[in-house]
């Protein structure tokens, strides 16, 4: 019994240490560059109804959800991801406002992971939502800022993939793809699973000159040229004009010195249905999944009664240290602690020892006092 109630569940861990204060500094330092651009910090619950995560809402499947019912017998959910938490809290505390708001978040978010993925079930997110700014400026801001706060660490390989839902949607609408069809052949190809997608496309009978630009969008774009290529392939609006706002960002992002790590992908298509526009995911050795997930959602508000554009990202803590350490970039370790003995039989020497490390703890310092054994 005792050796059962010495480990945690699968999929959480404790953190102490090296590592928690490693932790402690990547937070720190990243929090810091997004409040320096005006964020201000919002604390969610770490449970709420689940019609604030509900398949209405886009957010992930409800299999994925931990559940619970409250004495009321409402069902709860502990939040898998913070942007509808302030999505709703935007719409709540500033449903009259028209002017943008920008907020940031950290805390946990939790998600039912298969065990042989090897996910943790509870992850740690620091993150920065944009809320009523609807132009490509702000979805430059976003994604520099994520960028900016991965430098300030340390992480200088990493590569920030670039989409747009918008032209995916297009294509679909062009095509006549019907709403189920369109959800199917989005996962396979935001998996890459081009043959499932071409099996997809062949049994629904997808007229032919859709079936080539639908595959197509799993080519790579790394620049703009490529991009435009993509752009002189589809003749419907709504494809047009999701490329044509992905090359202005692309000038945008060179105003902030920071479009070299920038390239395209217009196969990126998130399981998080609130996506409307721009979605964008970083990258980096050491570690096979995004260490950034971020994009355009500007109609999830309209969900808790308040019309306004949005974007933001969430950049995933744990993993981010993780990279950081596969790639040998070191963090701050812990302080140094100056360790002051006193003997518990003489109260004069214990009134000294208590004085000294007053003393240095006002200097900054970490002082542990201990009792000779």
């Amino acid at each position: 019994m005792i050796n059962t109630l010495l480990h945690t569940p699968e999929g959480v861990r404790d953190i102490y240490g090296k590592e928690y204060a490693g932790k402690e500094f990547i937070e720190s330092k990243m929090g810091d560059k997004i409040s320096s651009f005006g964020y201000r910090r919002m604390e969610t619950p770490t449970f709420e109804f689940f019609d604030v995560f509900s398949k209405e809402v886009g957010t992930i499947p409800s299999r994925e959800l931990y559940k619970f019912f409250d004495k009321e017998n409402n069902t709860l959910v502990l939040r898998p991801d913070f942007t509808p938490s302030i999505a709703r809290c935007a719409a709540k505390y500033f449903m009259e406002s028209n002017e943008p708001l920008r907020f940031s978040y950290l805390g946990s978010a939790f998600t039912r992971t298969d065990s042989l993925q090897g996910k943790l079930s509870e992850t740690t997110q620091l993150g920065a939502e944009l809320i009523g700014d609807d132009s490509v400026f702000a979805d430059g801001e976003v994604i520099a800022l994520a960028i900016l706060s991965l430098k300030e660490i340390g992480l200088k390989d990493f590569r920030v993939s670039i989409g747009h839902i918008g032209y995916f949607k297009g294509l679909c609408e062009e095509a006549g793809i019907d709403e189920e069809t369109e959800n199917l052949l989005r996962n396979y190809i935001s998996g890459k699973n081009h043959f499932a997608a071409k099996e997809l496309i062949e049994e629904k009978n997808i007229p032919s000159p859709f079936r080539e630009k639908l595959l197509g969008i799993a080519d790579s774009f790394p620049d703009l040229d490529s991009l435009s290529n993509a752009k002189d392939k589809v003749t419907n609006a709504r494809s047009i004009e999701a490329v044509s706002r992905l090359e202005v960002l692309y000038k945008v992002l060179e105003n902030y010195g920071v479009s070299e790590y920038v390239s395209f992908d217009l196969s990126m298509l998130s399981k998080y249905n609130y996506y409307t526009g721009v979605i964008f995911r970083v990258f980096t050795y050491g570690i096979g999944r995004a260490i950034v997930k971020g994009g355009r959602y500007d109609n999830l508000l309209r969900h808790f009664g308040k019309e306004a554009p949005a974007i933001g990202f969430g950049l995933q803590i744990d993993d981010i240290q993780e990279a950081l350490n596969s790639q040998d970039i070191k963090l701050p370790d812990e302080k140094e602690e100056t360790i002051i003995i006193y003997n518990p039989d003489d109260f004069e020497e214990y009134r000294k020892a208590l004085d000294k490390a007053f003393e240095l703890r006002a200097q900054g310092k970490i002082v542990v006092l201990n009792a000779k054994r």
